[in-house]
């Protein structure tokens, strides 16, 4: 049995719980404090990390006699932040001294922020965590904690895009709670995509239950999609790159011509996703975004769900470009007239559905657009 030091995000019971797969009110618990160290906030990141504070006291949670399936777990969970168990002793709230292990960073793994509060935590970040936990979790046992590492940025920005989804109004017409019976739900699969499925009933028209059906889907997370688009020069300007997702489906035509588009991140808006990606793959500005629509571009297979803008700029003012290399983009743009991009509307020569919902929408709106620079 083992004795751990819990300071950050596990201090979280409902997290600890999930992590550990049952019940924490069996726990032996105690809280503690660990002298001379201090709990900071990690940048870039939504976990604390511990270090070495003079004369600081961190406090946390001191939990007594975890079992081997127990520390299996945390050191999956935890292994996918590079941390790993160092001995320390801490001081009970009796003055009892304990002896104990604590999960700590790699040296110069991460660079520390603020001191980190774990109510402030909870409130902004702890529904996300404990979605991505979920997933996390499911493959325990299935791949290594260095696997699961590299999907972790994904995994959250699925987590979010859930919940961003469960804030949604339910359809009047349908309770969730009684007309969609969910049998049984595997993860299959975890890297950059996920793919889950479930065995589920739904309800028919006729008022009866479906039999069982099984159901998979692709799981990206939230995008947003902006056409940059030029009023006063009346010209779009158009991104090109090889998708491999239309490469493996048999496309003869794997190099996609595209509007700008990209991931929304945990904490992002759809709006601030659309101007940074704007500037990351086409060197442009954007100054102000129409809204096209929003939702899913494939509900049959994909989870998905898309917000699409026109991006009003400046097409003669183009600074970088081209996508993030650490991201294995390789883009190039085109700037085209709108009777050219309608052209190949109307030709089908576009293969890109975010697109010609766009430039049809700007068909719309275009004369709007253009009479507001007067």
């Amino acid at each position: 049995m083992v004795d751990l030091f819990f300071y950050g995000t596990l201090r979280y019971v409902p997290l600890l719980e999930l992590v550990l797969g049952r019940s924490g009110a069996a726990l032996d618990t105690a809280v503690a404090s660990l002298a001379d160290h201090a709990i900071y906030s990690v940048q870039d990141q939504i976990f604390p990390m511990i270090a070495e504070a003079e004369g600081e006291e961190a406090t946390g949670l001191l939990v007594r006699g975890l079992s081997p399936e127990d520390l299996a777990a945390l050191d999956f969970y935890e292994g996918g932040f590079d941390y790993a168990l160092k001995p320390i002793t801490v001081r009970l709230a009796t003055g009892e001294m304990a002896q104990t292990q604590v999960y700590f960073p790699a040296p110069g793994q991460w660079q520390a922020g603020a001191l980190w509060d774990l109510e402030a935590w909870i409130a902004q970040s702890g529904a996300m965590t404990l979605r991505a936990a979920e997933e996390v979790m499911a493959y325990h046992g299935r791949v290594t904690a260095e696997q699961m590492r590299k999907s972790f940025p994904s995994i959250r920005r699925r987590a979010a895009a859930w919940l961003e989804a469960q804030s949604r109004s339910e359809d009047p017409g349908f309770d969730l709670s009684r007309d969609v019976e969910v049998v049984a739900h595997n993860r299959a699969y975890v890297n950059f995509f996920a793919m889950e499925e479930m065995d589920l009933k739904f309800r028919r028209y006729d008022g009866s239950m479906s039999p069982v059906v099984n159901r998979g889907v692709a799981l990206v997370g939230r995008a947003s999609v902006v056409l940059p688009y030029d009023p006063l020069r009346d010209q779009v300007l158009l991104v090109e790159q090889f998708r491999a997702a239309t490469f493996i489906a048999g496309e003869k035509r794997p190099w996609m011509w595209e509007p700008v588009a990209g991931l929304i991140d945990p904490g992002e808006t759809p709006e601030q996703a659309a101007h940074r990606e704007a500037v990351e793959e086409a060197g442009v500005t954007i100054s102000h975004l129409e809204e096209v629509s929003r939702g899913y571009p494939s509900s049959g297979s994909s989870g998905e769900f898309i917000h699409i803008f026109v991006g009003v700029t400046d097409l003669s003012d183009i600074s970088g470009g081209g996508g993030v290399a650490g991201e294995n983009e390789d883009l190039r743009s085109e700037i085209l007239s709108f009777d050219a991009l309608m052209q190949g509307i109307d030709a089908h020569h576009y293969q890109d559905m975010p697109l010609i919902t766009a430039a049809l929408w700007l068909a719309r709106h275009r004369d709007r657009l253009r009479a507001e620079l007067r």
